[in-house]
């Protein structure tokens, strides 16, 4: 297997010769430019990494790399219309850049150019994960926006939105790679429910980097969740566990439209603390880190493999990346 550097460098590569149309520039220069943000490109680096872990070509790949890619960015754009980011990556925003309407157009036309690629495999088994995992990353949105306006969420309806939103996505690249490298079901599933067990540590991380990250390497601001009121792992254990003059002081920053950003932040941070949720999230992202090197352990490819996956899953649930 080769290493994860040169899994990226040909995924960046690929991503950069994507011949976009030069008109309308205000379709496909907001594509460009999203993209050529970077990031971790862990989604399509799982997939050639799983592909060529099960025997196949990482060639034969690359398109459904590029596409899932492709199709990751477009939630990323439509996601920060919906939460009115300002930063993605450390940078301007598509919507805050151009405007909403054109970041949500061309968002639509990133899925569109995502599907053009995955089809490229001409394989259905692929296709068929491919959009049943869109449909679960839908459903996963709406129920974070669901939350939003709801007090009595859970932390078991929050881990299941999560797992929907963020971590079928990794679960899909890892057991993509499988099938289109022809593996057998059950060691594509063993490669489902790794991804699946990776994405839940890797997205209670961001709950946690959220809070407590550096901005320079978290890519986003500090604290937009607790401006937006996001009901993430941290806040549904605080509303559980509030009791007395910290259920007063919850609800005030919860509640008051005039609260300044950095008294909120700096005041549900200290909150957080206090209650000792910081620790609840640490103790859930070794669980979930646990159940997907316990996944990897039971595929049937080289000790060296298992040991390149259980590196990164490390990695991830750490974000020491």
């Amino acid at each position: 297997m080769n290493t994860f550097q040169q899994y990226l460098d040909t995924v960046n590569q690929a991503i950069a010769n994507i011949p976009y149309p030069k008109t309308p520039e205000q379709l496909y220069e907001p594509i460009s430019y999203h993209m050529a943000l970077g990031g971790k490109r862990v989604r399509p680096v799982l997939l050639l990494m799983a592909c060529d872990a099960m025997g196949g070509d990482p060639a034969m790949a690359i398109d459904a790399a590029v596409g899932l890619e492709m199709f990751h960015n477009f939630t990323l754009l439509h996601d920060d219309v919906m939460d009115n980011a300002d930063v993605r990556r450390g940078k301007t925003t598509v919507h805050r850049r151009w405007n909403d309407n054109t970041a949500i157009l061309s968002g639509d036309t990133m899925l569109t150019i995502a599907t053009q690629y995955i089809a490229r495999t001409a394989n259905w088994p692929v296709m068929d994960l491919f959009n049943k995992t869109a449909i679960e990353i839908y459903e996963g949105q709406q129920w974070d926006m669901d939350y939003e306006h709801l007090n009595n969420v859970t932390v078991e309806e929050y881990i299941n939105m999560i797992r929907l939103k963020t971590s079928v996505l990794l679960g899909c690249a890892l057991k993509m790679g499988a099938l289109i490298a022809d593996s057998d079901s059950e060691q594509a599933d063993l490669f489902y429910q790794a991804g699946v067990n990776m994405g839940l540590a890797f997205q209670l991380r961001d709950d946690v980097l959220d809070v407590w990250g550096d901005p320079k390497t978290f890519g986003k601001e500090i604290g937009g969740d607790i401006m937006n009121n996001k009901k993430t792992f941290l806040l549904i254990n605080t509303m559980l566990l509030a009791t007395g003059d910290d259920v007063n002081e919850l609800r005030h920053w919860l509640n008051d439209p005039y609260t300044i950003r950095d008294e909120k932040v700096a005041g549900m941070t200290a909150l957080y603390e206090r209650l000792g949720v910081r620790e609840l999230a640490e103790e859930a992202i070794t669980h979930y880190n646990d159940l997907a090197i316990d996944a990897f352990n039971r595929l049937k490819i080289s000790d060296e493999d298992k040991a390149a996956f259980i590196s990164l899953s490390n990695k991830l649930a750490g974000r020491k990346f």
